[in-house]
């Protein structure tokens, strides 16, 4: 057990979960509003030995240089890799500091997002349709970049709708040739594709000059991550051209000068925060905690 635990922000458990974390510590404090400094920070931890944050925070080495009591981190938030992860890693790996994330536990609220923006500009509600004439996905080349757990999930969706897959990951797997999808190099599968999702974690750029000229123009780009898939230059270019690009939100986009741009459509809401996805998340972020104390 733990003798103080610290949500230094908002961290969206629900409030069943929220009573369950006095379980799991002797002192609790939950903070609702982000901490606007690493002085904030620090300050707010303290003595604990056990912090909880979300997305809208970093602990970086800073901060955990002053706060040596620590010796667990939980993210309330996607961890997939040292690089993408809003603490530093490293330096809680050097010190001993167990720290925690979840995955997989908004993908579903991202896969009606894209089905339904998708729907709506092929058949054109709202607006004139893409190709000037009602058009279903059936038949439509989708392009998938990053075939993790929500590049998965969107492909088998458009699969389900007649959509003919294509997808680029690091290497081929078994599993989605047996469903019929082709592996394809980066460009090929832009060339190819009138539709491609990018599904990769937070600070992955793989879309660059080159991969913009054989995207090619008459596209739509949907771009699923936390972070732009793409350097700004060449896609601030590929916008000006017949060419549209999705969304949710600011972070996926990266300029929020580009939110008016008549060829981005971006709702500035995170699509993958629904009621079905907090209950995940609490789950996941209790298990830890459960783990790590067990």
């Amino acid at each position: 057990m733990f003798q103080k635990l610290v949500a230094i922000e908002p961290v969206s458990l629900i409030p069943e979960a929220e009573k369950k974390l006095y379980g799991y510590a002797h002192e609790v404090t939950i903070y609702n509003d982000v901490p606007a400094t690493d002085e904030e920070i620090i300050n707010r931890i303290g003595d604990a030995d056990a912090v909880l944050l979300s997305y809208t925070s970093r602990i970086n080495r800073f901060v955990l240089e002053r706060c040596p009591n620590i010796r667990y981190i939980g993210m309330c938030c996607s961890l997939y890799s040292p690089e993408s992860a809003n603490v530093d890693i490293r330096y809680a790996e050097e010190h001993g500091i167990t720290v925690t994330g979840i995955r997989d536990y908004g993908d579903e609220g991202v896969v009606e997002y894209v089905l339904s923006e998708l729907v709506r500009c092929l058949h054109g509600f709202g607006e004139e349709a893409w190709d000037g004439m009602a058009r279903e996905i059936t038949g439509l080349k989708v392009g998938i970049v990053g075939l993790g757990k929500s590049g998965g999930m969107i492909a088998d969706a458009m699969k389900f709708f007649g959509a003919d897959i294509t997808y680029f990951a690091r290497s081929e797997k078994k599993e989605a040739t047996r469903k019929g999808y082709r592996f394809l190099p980066l460009k090929e599968l832009l060339f190819e594709s009138e539709v491609v999702f990018c599904c990769l974690n937070k600070n992955t750029i793989l879309l660059h000059k080159a991969e913009f000229d054989a995207l090619g123009n008459k596209k739509i780009l949907f771009n699923t991550g936390l972070s732009p898939a793409w350097d700004e230059t060449p896609f601030t270019k590929w916008l000006e051209s017949d060419n549209l690009c999705f969304c949710d939100t600011l972070g996926a986009l990266g300029n929020e000068k580009l939110l008016h741009h008549p060829h981005v459509r971006c709702m500035q809401v995170s699509t993958g925060r629904t009621r079905q996805a907090f209950d995940r998340l609490s789950e996941k972020v209790l298990a830890n905690l459960s783990e790590y104390n067990g």
